[in-house]
């Protein structure tokens, strides 16, 4: 079935009782999201297979340790727009032994200091000391006392991100213990398989050697058996890639060359990464590239423009995708309301994790959005955004930096396992938890690395 096809039975299915059908309540004291999305024999079959609890008794389980982890890949460069160079992960740790893992996009010192920074009184509560002694089994009471235990600091922007890094760890946590995978604590299978798409941004200086690699790029993704890719053309602008410094009107001159070399029943996107100042020098751009059956545009004007979103949203035809920078779901309402967007791209850590990210959803559905998750990290959030989208019947595709074509050592090495592709999709992710393990002699390499640089 075509992803226009999936996406037409969403919306048709979406009815009070349905499979599709996703509820949740804004207030802070409702913030449990019920689905009315049961899991089927098959589904219990699969979960009963993936393991068993890894506590039981009656005793609860409390949270005795944070520890947190600063990474940086020896490789790095401050020229390139990757975020894949450095990382912060969080493990969870409770008196049973049971660990759980999370990451999040973001300068990790800052992060760091989000956790680990004591708080002073009762509006600024650190979120270290908000968490330890707590039941790790009841995160959406546990996101909620973050949320407001730190929100004269926190409430928006790194605050936030770092608290998605630890309800990350929570729901890997609350599998691991439970001994199911994070999906069926998400509410289930929505969809069995999940379409992930390559994103491509080879690091290269020159224009030309920037187009024939995207090309080579974008023919390689075919090969692993990708049928969708993202081309990141940030060719000018504030975050410009490698010193590249062409006008963006050379960014269709990229985009014709990749869809002639991977046909016309190849998805295909492009993030030109806030290249544009404002929506009408955007405009003069994109209406040439109506003809490239483009999936979406992403982020091509300031976060905060909304009047200007909603002004290309209005003017063309070419769907407008954005999100990747926002923190809960209240700027995303804003980007939704007001922007005008018809695709959200939830980073499921800067959002506020896994939990935040499922408000976000349910009211991308209400509005009859697509949710595609950002995802520029390790193999932690690749493993997130699997879950995520098998229990999330309106994400179409996710985000996926293949090892193969990706020049971080960090994003290929740090994590065992790495999810395969069969016929342009994703299987059932594995649990429990996430299902994933880090390498440790990769995170001690890349962390000895951070210490050394600061």
């Amino acid at each position: 079935m075509g992803l226009g096809a999936r996406w037409t039975r969403f919306r048709k299915s979406a009815h009070p009782g349905s499979r599709g059908e996703l509820r949740m309540g804004l207030g802070m004291a409702s913030n449990v999201i019920h689905y009315h999305n049961v899991i089927n024999l098959q589904d219990r079959d699969h979960l009963r297979n993936n393991g068993s609890p890894l506590v039981t008794g009656g005793e609860h389980v409390k949270i005795v340790d944070i520890r947190t982890h600063i990474l940086v890949d020896p490789d790095y460069q401050i020229g390139a727009t990757s975020s894949a160079q450095d990382d912060f992960i969080v493990e969870i740790v409770t008196d049973e032994g049971v660990t759980g893992i999370g990451e999040v996009d973001l300068n990790p010192w800052i992060a760091r200091a989000c956790v680990e920074a004591p708080g002073t009184h009762t509006m600024g509560r650190g979120l270290r000391e908000l968490l330890i002694g707590q039941d790790p089994l009841h995160i959406d009471d546990l996101w909620n006392r973050l949320y407001i235990g730190s929100a004269m600091n926190g409430r928006r922007g790194a605050g936030i991100h770092a608290l998605g890094a630890l309800d990350m760890a929570l729901w890997d946590l609350k599998g691991k213990i439970l001994g199911q995978p994070v999906y069926a604590l998400l509410g289930g299978i929505s969809q069995p398989e999940v379409h992930p798409y390559a994103s491509l941004q080879p690091d290269v200086s020159s224009f030309e050697a920037y187009r024939d690699s995207m090309v080579q790029w974008a023919q390689e993704a075919q090969s692993l058996g990708f049928r969708a890719a993202k081309v990141e053309c940030t060719l000018d602008g504030p975050y410009r890639h490698m010193g590249l410094h062409e006008s963006m009107t050379r960014a269709t001159e990229v985009l014709a060359a990749v869809r002639d070399s991977v046909g016309s029943d190849f998805t295909l996107m492009v993030d030109v990464q806030y290249a544009f100042a404002n929506a009408q020098d955007c405009l003069a751009v994109i209406r040439d590239w109506v003809d490239f059956n483009l999936f979406f545009i992403e982020t091509p004007l300031p976060s905060d423009d909304l009047p200007g979103y909603a002004t290309l949203s209005a003017s063309q035809t070419i769907p407008i995708a954005a999100g990747e920078w926002l923190a809960t779901r209240y700027e995303f309402l804003d980007l939704m309301d007001q922007g005008r967007v018809s695709v959200v791209q939830p980073d499921l850590g800067r959002v506020g994790g896994l939990s935040e990210a499922r408000r976000v959803a349910q009211l991308a559905a209400d509005r009859q959005c697509r949710v595609v998750p950002h995802v520029w990290k390790t193999g932690i959030s690749v493993a997130a955004s699997h879950h995520f989208a098998t229990a999330t019947p309106n994400c179409v595709y996710i985000e996926f930096l293949p090892r193969n074509l990706c020049t971080s050592a960090l994003r290929r090495e740090l994590v065992q396992e790495e999810p395969s592709i069969h016929e342009g999709h994703l299987g059932l992710p594995q649990g429990p938890g996430l299902g994933v393990t880090l390498d440790r002699s990769a995170l001690q390499h890349f962390e000895a690395f951070a210490a050394r640089i600061h």
